[in-house]
């Protein structure tokens, strides 16, 4: 697997690496975006061809034009800079001959027309053949390997939520050791309870491990299945690579027509630049930023991080009570005469002590009354105001609705 990597940084791994699910549609989608390049080469080129009666004020306006159109087309690498050659070759000549606009649309135009037409075959419903077999090649490679990884996220979810409630169960449990009030059986059953959620997560730990073997074992078969459609895809790509560079070479040739000097070193610089069209770095570039190159962050086995769960639990309740105004509830000396707003909620009582471990949570013992402003969370916490007015956390399992 390393070897795959090697090309690329290892800073440069990222969720939307070309291995994860339906990743490889950028991959297609260039298959789809040759076809609309080879309308932008024949329009390019035709607008080339009304320019050259105009002599080099339209050919000015013609590169203005076309510059940022070349740039931001799908087309890249080498034959990116083949193509942006020719802008600056036009930038650099005053006149040509009117036979030039002639030569452009009847031979060279109709030359890509005639091989976008050979090369791509549109589907009843819409679509291009090439990309839909392309696609399909993909699609049946991954399939199998994505049906495990979700299988793998979701034993990862159940064993994170079992660690969550063993972590609460045992809370509760040395809770009650120093609580006076609770009986002896109520204990027990407190203790019978974290017993019963570590059994329970250590099943789902065996699930969660079993699913990333299996995972890992299929993994080689995956990327081998995958590499296979993604060559398909570029030597489908390789062939118009190749073709284009010819198309250039064939555009140079009718374009370079004088033998003045200076338009001589202007042909000479472009086609240095349309040699300098390499398929093979080209598509190593396409591998390495959209293909199999790309590096994944292969998933491993995680352990349940109760601190960095809690983290963001508060991360999300503190965006939450940013719309949470509190008016005199504890009175100051400044609102003596101002009446109390009552805070909106459910009155609750505490059925353990709980100390707070963090300075946004509350603290409270076995019996005291506070009011609930927000119902509980996925991870188990509420929000709740205590009669001094002080605003914070609480676990939601160790207070009971007060009946009025």
């Amino acid at each position: 697997m390393s070897d795959i990597y090697s090309e690329v940084a290892e800073d440069e791994i990222c969720s939307n690496s070309f291995w994860m699910p339906n990743h490889y549609k950028s991959t297609v989608k260039r298959v789809d975006d040759g076809h609309r390049l080879c309308h932008d080469i024949v329009a390019c080129f035709q607008d080339r061809a009304k320019i050259e009666k105009q002599y080099a004020t339209q050919m000015e306006e013609w590169t203005r034009k076309w510059k940022p159109l070349v740039n931001s087309s799908p087309i890249y690498g080498s034959l990116l800079q083949a193509w942006q050659a020719f802008m600056t070759a036009t930038d650099r000549l005053s006149q040509l001959h009117t036979e030039i606009q002639k030569i452009l649309v009847t031979e060279d135009g109709q030359k890509i027309q005639d091989w976008q037409k050979d090369t791509y075959h549109r589907k009843i419903f819409g679509g291009f053949k090439e990309s839909y077999e392309i696609e399909n090649s993909f699609c049946k490679a991954q399939k199998p390997w994505a049906k495990k990884f979700k299988k793998l996220e979701k034993s990862k979810i159940a064993y994170h939520k079992a660690c969550k409630k063993v972590r609460l169960a045992t809370v509760r449990e040395n809770s009650s050791r120093t609580s006076p009030a609770l009986s002896q059986e109520k204990q027990k059953k407190l203790q019978e309870e974290r017993q019963q959620c570590t059994q329970d997560m250590q099943k789902v730990r065996q699930r969660y491990e079993k699913a990333l073997q299996e995972l890992n074992r299929y993994s080689p078969k995956y990327m081998e299945e995958m590499e296979l459609a993604f060559d398909q895809s570029q030597q489908f790509e390789r062939k118009q690579i190749l073709f284009l560079k010819q198309v250039f070479q064939s555009i140079h040739k009718h374009l370079d027509v004088s033998s003045n000097e200076k338009i001589l070193a202007v042909y000479s610089d472009l086609q240095r630049a349309i040699q300098a069209v390499n398929e093979q770095e080209d598509l190593r570039w396409w591998r390495n930023t959209h293909g199999p190159g790309m590096l994944m962050n292969w998933p491993q086995f995680e352990e349940w991080d109760p601190e960095k769960e809690r983290g963001n639990v508060k991360k999300k309740t503190g965006k939450e009570t940013e719309n949470v105004k509190l008016r005199s509830i504890k009175p100051t000396e400044s609102s003596v005469n101002k009446p109390v707003v009552n805070v909106p909620g459910v009155r609750v009582r505490a059925i353990y002590d709980y100390l707070g471990q963090e300075p946004d949570e509350l603290s409270f013992r076995a019996g005291d009354e506070l009011m609930k402003i927000e119902d509980e969370d996925e991870q188990g916490w509420c929000k709740g105001v205590t009669k001094q007015g002080q605003v914070g956390l609480y676990p939601a399992n160790y207070v009971v609705l007060i009946s009025d």
